[in-house]
């Protein structure tokens, strides 16, 4: 792990790949070797700029994050791309091929971009994610970027573990009322509307001003910002360097206003708690009284012979947890 630990911190690529598979792996001696390991370079962590983007399937993700990355990269910055897929029923795994998607940054020798299955995790978030994060900052990657699956499933996962929260948003789609009804304005400090370019271009506008109005009715995520509409094309580039500069923007904001230390220390101990919650459950669900009586309990709640509520209690029971 000592060894580990020093390439990882010198930048080591390899290293960096090597841990980030340690962490995903669900064996119980490749946990212990990733909390050691996690622990030994969490004094490197916490200087990157975390950046979570989401949007619907289809709005341009990966070519925006390609375009941002590589301008990112020619400010002489190391972006790191954490790329969150769906998961594969039959085999588990990413099934998008997020490095075809995004040639040019993929051999970007300033850019790391990790694919990662959601294996289920609600929010379109790979279950360690935030650990993978961590990896990418003591590597010396100065910019994470999250990009979510998009699949509007509790967005808040993602906007809990980031500094600033990008949504992308399609002209003429319909989907600025679709982001009112996912509480995606919300939580987005800032809205992207791709691909305006072309004979797009016009409803690109139109979308950009029904955000701008939407967002009036709406309280802000923090009292110190608020939401930007940006317009732009991540096929040509047009809006790129503006998104860039919004981010940071933000950010200079944020910490002018002295709330980014905070921000960060509350995601910090609800993702303990997280954490804490999935290892209870993960114990529960392992308990041999507990699996024996699972399946028959499941089978009398899908037939309509047993109410769930009463089948959880009896399932607690077995687990010894009860008021």
């Amino acid at each position: 792990m000592d060894a580990l630990a020093e390439r990882l911190i010198e930048g080591n690529r390899t290293a960096l790949a090597q841990a980030i598979t340690l962490v995903e792996s669900t064996r119980c001696d490749h946990q212990a070797r990733a909390r050691a390991l996690l622990t030994d370079v969490m004094a490197h962590t916490g200087a990157a700029w975390r950046i979570g983007l989401t949007g619907v399937p289809g709005v341009g993700k990966s070519t925006l994050i390609e375009a941002l990355g590589t301008h990112v990269t020619g400010l002489g910055r190391k972006v790191a791309v954490l790329a969150v897929d769906p998961s594969s029923s039959r085999t588990g795994g990413s099934i998008m091929g997020d490095k075809t998607r995004m040639g040019a940054l993929a051999v970007d020798p300033f850019a790391f971009i990790r694919p990662s299955p959601s294996a289920g995790t609600l929010g379109g978030v790979a279950r360690k994610t935030r650990e993978t994060m961590l990896l990418c900052e003591a590597a010396g990657y100065d910019v994470v970027i999250v990009e979510t699956v998009g699949v509007g499933q509790s967005e808040t996962v993602v906007a809990e573990m980031v500094d600033v929260f990008v949504a992308l948003m399609l002209p003429g789609a319909g989907d600025e009322l679709q982001g009112i009804k996912k509480g995606l304005l919300e939580l987005a400090e800032i809205l992207f509307v791709n691909k305006a370019d072309g004979d797009n271009a016009p409803r690109a506008r139109r979308a950009a001003r029904d955000l701008e109005a939407a967002l009036h009715l709406l309280a802000p995520a923090s009292p110190h910002w608020s939401p930007q509409v940006l317009t732009g094309s991540a096929l040509t580039g047009d809006g790129i360097a503006g998104l860039w500069d919004m981010i940071a923007s933000h950010r200079d904001m944020m910490e002018r206003a002295g709330v980014m230390a905070d921000r960060r220390s509350g995601q910090q101990v609800r993702w303990l708690w997280s954490m804490v919650e999935a290892r209870v459950l993960d114990a529960f669900r392992s308990d041999p009284s507990v699996i024996s009586a699972a399946a028959e309990l499941e089978r009398a709640v899908a037939s309509g012979r047993l109410p769930a509520s009463e089948a959880a209690e009896r399932l607690l029971t077995a687990g010894r947890v009860t008021d």
